[in-house]
Protein backbone atom coordinates (compact mmCIF):
# COMPACT_ATOMS: atom_id res chain seq x y z
CA UNK A 1 0.00 0.00 0.00
CA UNK A 2 1.36 3.77 -0.90
CA UNK A 3 2.49 5.42 2.52
CA UNK A 4 0.76 8.19 3.22
CA UNK A 5 2.05 11.32 4.47
CA UNK A 6 0.44 14.87 5.80
CA UNK A 7 2.17 17.41 4.31
CA UNK A 8 1.53 21.11 6.50
CA UNK A 9 1.15 24.02 4.88
CA UNK A 10 1.52 27.57 5.92
CA UNK A 11 -0.27 29.99 3.36
CA UNK A 12 1.54 30.55 0.01
CA UNK A 13 4.53 32.73 -0.58
CA UNK A 14 7.98 32.51 0.44
CA UNK A 15 7.86 35.94 2.66
CA UNK A 16 4.35 35.11 4.50
CA UNK A 17 3.12 31.77 3.81
CA UNK A 18 4.84 28.18 2.92
CA UNK A 19 8.20 28.89 0.09
CA UNK A 20 6.07 27.49 -3.13
CA UNK A 21 9.26 25.77 -4.24
CA UNK A 22 9.97 23.83 -1.47
CA UNK A 23 6.20 22.51 -0.95
CA UNK A 24 6.33 21.90 -4.40
CA UNK A 25 9.36 19.87 -4.33
CA UNK A 26 7.78 18.00 -1.77
CA UNK A 27 4.49 16.91 -3.39
CA UNK A 28 6.87 16.14 -6.54
CA UNK A 29 9.50 13.80 -4.63
CA UNK A 30 6.47 12.22 -3.10
CA UNK A 31 4.44 10.99 -6.06
CA UNK A 32 8.15 9.85 -7.48
CA UNK A 33 8.56 7.74 -4.68
CA UNK A 34 4.90 6.16 -5.02
CA UNK A 35 3.56 8.19 -1.77
CA UNK A 36 0.36 9.37 -1.09
CA UNK A 37 0.67 13.49 -0.19
CA UNK A 38 -2.86 14.72 2.47
CA UNK A 39 -2.44 18.69 2.44
CA UNK A 40 -3.30 20.25 5.32
CA UNK A 41 -3.24 23.86 6.80
CA UNK A 42 -4.69 25.53 9.79
CA UNK A 43 -7.76 27.79 9.78
CA UNK A 44 -6.72 30.84 10.75
CA UNK A 45 -5.76 34.61 9.49
CA UNK A 46 -2.45 34.98 8.14
CA UNK A 47 0.34 37.02 10.38
CA UNK A 48 0.15 39.68 7.56
CA UNK A 49 0.59 39.97 3.75
CA UNK A 50 3.16 40.70 1.52
CA UNK A 51 3.66 42.37 -1.71
CA UNK A 52 6.26 39.91 -2.92
CA UNK A 53 7.40 42.59 -5.73
CA UNK A 54 8.21 45.10 -3.45
CA UNK A 55 9.02 42.72 -0.23
CA UNK A 56 6.96 44.95 2.21
CA UNK A 57 3.29 44.31 4.64
CA UNK A 58 0.29 45.20 2.78
CA UNK A 59 -3.23 46.39 4.25
CA UNK A 60 -5.03 42.60 3.15
CA UNK A 61 -5.97 40.23 4.81
CA UNK A 62 -5.56 37.02 4.38
CA UNK A 63 -6.50 33.26 5.36
CA UNK A 64 -3.90 30.41 5.91
CA UNK A 65 -5.69 27.12 4.95
CA UNK A 66 -7.13 29.39 1.57
CA UNK A 67 -3.96 30.23 0.52
CA UNK A 68 -2.49 27.06 0.93
CA UNK A 69 -5.13 25.65 -1.17
CA UNK A 70 -3.25 27.46 -4.18
CA UNK A 71 -0.43 25.22 -3.43
CA UNK A 72 -2.60 22.43 -3.45
CA UNK A 73 -4.72 22.90 -6.32
CA UNK A 74 -7.48 22.88 -3.88
CA UNK A 75 -7.14 19.54 -2.24
CA UNK A 76 -6.34 20.29 1.03
CA UNK A 77 -7.69 20.19 4.46
CA UNK A 78 -8.26 21.95 7.78
CA UNK A 79 -5.27 21.08 10.14
CA UNK A 80 -7.82 20.38 12.77
CA UNK A 81 -9.22 17.19 11.43
CA UNK A 82 -5.79 15.28 10.81
CA UNK A 83 -5.73 11.79 12.51
CA UNK A 84 -2.16 10.67 13.38
CA UNK A 85 -3.42 6.93 13.09
CA UNK A 86 -4.47 7.10 9.25
CA UNK A 87 -0.95 8.50 8.52
CA UNK A 88 2.83 7.32 8.03
CA UNK A 89 4.70 10.09 7.79
CA UNK A 90 4.93 14.28 8.37
CA UNK A 91 6.58 16.56 6.37
CA UNK A 92 6.64 20.69 6.99
CA UNK A 93 8.02 22.46 4.30
CA UNK A 94 9.87 26.12 5.12
CA UNK A 95 8.91 29.51 4.53
CA UNK A 96 8.52 32.35 6.30
CA UNK A 97 4.95 31.66 7.08
CA UNK A 98 6.21 28.88 9.51
CA UNK A 99 7.78 31.58 11.28
CA UNK A 100 4.68 33.66 11.30
CA UNK A 101 1.33 31.72 11.41
CA UNK A 102 2.96 28.09 12.66
CA UNK A 103 4.76 29.80 15.35
CA UNK A 104 5.76 33.06 16.62
CA UNK A 105 9.60 32.70 15.52
CA UNK A 106 9.67 35.60 13.29
CA UNK A 107 9.54 38.23 15.96
CA UNK A 108 10.38 36.08 19.16
CA UNK A 109 13.31 33.67 17.89
CA UNK A 110 13.78 31.21 20.26
CA UNK A 111 11.68 32.40 23.28
CA UNK A 112 8.87 31.89 20.14
CA UNK A 113 5.34 29.71 21.00
CA UNK A 114 4.35 27.17 18.64
CA UNK A 115 0.62 27.16 17.18
CA UNK A 116 -1.02 24.93 19.43
CA UNK A 117 -2.47 22.77 16.69
CA UNK A 118 0.45 22.50 14.59
CA UNK A 119 2.33 21.51 18.21
CA UNK A 120 -0.45 18.98 18.61
CA UNK A 121 0.79 17.37 15.15
CA UNK A 122 3.89 17.33 15.93
CA UNK A 123 3.55 15.88 19.20
CA UNK A 124 1.55 12.92 18.27
CA UNK A 125 3.31 12.02 15.03
CA UNK A 126 6.46 11.71 17.71
CA UNK A 127 4.40 9.98 20.06
CA UNK A 128 3.60 7.59 17.40
CA UNK A 129 6.97 6.85 16.59
CA UNK A 130 6.17 8.51 12.99
CA UNK A 131 8.66 10.40 11.10
CA UNK A 132 8.97 13.98 10.73
CA UNK A 133 10.61 15.87 7.48
CA UNK A 134 11.30 19.40 8.09
CA UNK A 135 13.37 21.82 5.60
CA UNK A 136 14.40 25.14 5.74
CA UNK A 137 13.62 27.14 8.54
CA UNK A 138 10.30 24.26 10.00
CA UNK A 139 13.41 22.62 11.75
CA UNK A 140 12.77 25.44 14.51
CA UNK A 141 9.48 24.04 15.30
CA UNK A 142 11.25 20.64 16.51
CA UNK A 143 13.93 22.24 18.32
CA UNK A 144 11.41 24.55 20.40
CA UNK A 145 8.89 21.33 20.95
CA UNK A 146 11.42 18.68 21.64
CA UNK A 147 14.63 19.48 23.29
CA UNK A 148 17.77 17.31 22.79
CA UNK A 149 16.98 16.63 18.97
CA UNK A 150 19.15 17.10 16.46
CA UNK A 151 18.65 19.18 13.24
CA UNK A 152 19.95 21.00 10.32
CA UNK A 153 19.45 24.19 9.15
CA UNK A 154 22.21 24.72 7.24
CA UNK A 155 25.07 26.23 8.77
CA UNK A 156 26.25 27.97 11.91
CA UNK A 157 28.37 30.65 10.16
CA UNK A 158 26.86 33.08 8.67
CA UNK A 159 27.89 33.94 5.19
CA UNK A 160 26.95 35.21 2.00
CA UNK A 161 26.11 31.45 1.00
CA UNK A 162 24.22 31.30 4.62
CA UNK A 163 22.68 34.33 5.37
CA UNK A 164 20.64 32.68 8.13
CA UNK A 165 23.18 31.06 9.99
CA UNK A 166 22.10 32.92 13.08
CA UNK A 167 19.12 30.43 13.09
CA UNK A 168 21.57 27.33 14.17
CA UNK A 169 22.76 29.43 17.37
CA UNK A 170 19.22 30.11 18.49
CA UNK A 171 18.81 25.88 17.87
CA UNK A 172 21.51 25.40 20.53
CA UNK A 173 20.47 28.04 22.76
CA UNK A 174 17.02 26.03 23.06
CA UNK A 175 19.28 22.57 24.15
CA UNK A 176 19.52 20.87 20.63
CA UNK A 177 22.39 19.63 18.56
CA UNK A 178 22.57 21.76 15.16
CA UNK A 179 24.71 19.95 12.45
CA UNK A 180 26.56 21.53 9.71
CA UNK A 181 24.79 19.87 6.47
CA UNK A 182 25.35 21.17 2.91
CA UNK A 183 22.35 22.32 0.90
CA UNK A 184 21.78 18.90 -0.94
CA UNK A 185 22.47 16.85 2.37
CA UNK A 186 19.90 15.79 5.18
CA UNK A 187 20.55 15.32 8.78
CA UNK A 188 18.92 12.27 10.63
CA UNK A 189 17.81 11.95 13.68
CA UNK A 190 16.93 8.38 14.38
CA UNK A 191 15.88 9.26 18.13
CA UNK A 192 13.75 11.05 17.21
CA UNK A 193 12.87 10.10 13.74
CA UNK A 194 13.30 13.61 12.35
CA UNK A 195 15.13 14.05 8.45
CA UNK A 196 16.21 17.47 8.45
CA UNK A 197 17.55 19.81 5.60
CA UNK A 198 18.42 23.25 4.95
CA UNK A 199 16.56 24.19 1.72
CA UNK A 200 16.32 27.88 1.14
CA UNK A 201 18.19 28.67 4.04
CA UNK A 202 21.16 28.39 1.71
CA UNK A 203 21.70 30.58 -1.54
CA UNK A 204 22.30 28.05 -3.47
CA UNK A 205 21.02 26.81 -7.33
CA UNK A 206 16.95 25.82 -6.85
CA UNK A 207 18.25 22.07 -8.44
CA UNK A 208 20.11 21.71 -5.39
CA UNK A 209 17.51 23.04 -3.27
CA UNK A 210 15.20 20.36 -4.76
CA UNK A 211 17.67 17.70 -4.53
CA UNK A 212 17.73 18.11 -1.18
CA UNK A 213 14.18 17.91 -0.39
CA UNK A 214 13.92 15.17 -2.47
CA UNK A 215 16.72 12.93 -0.20
CA UNK A 216 14.68 14.44 3.01
CA UNK A 217 11.60 13.16 1.40
CA UNK A 218 13.24 9.54 0.40
CA UNK A 219 14.13 9.55 4.42
CA UNK A 220 11.54 10.01 5.90
CA UNK A 221 9.82 7.29 3.78
CA UNK A 222 12.18 4.71 4.24
CA UNK A 223 11.77 5.49 8.26
CA UNK A 224 7.90 5.44 7.72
Amino acid sequence: MAKRVAVVLAGCGVFDGSEIHEASAVLVHLSREGAQAEVYAPNIPQMHVVDHVKGQPTPEQRNVLVESARIARGNIKDLATLDVKGLDALIIPGGFGVAKNLSTWATQGKNCSVSKEVEAVLRAFHAAHKPIGLCCISPVLAAKIFPGCEVTVGHDTECEQWPYAKTAEAVKELGCRHVNCPVSEVHVDARNRLVTTSAFMCNAPIHHVHDGVGKMVREVLRLA
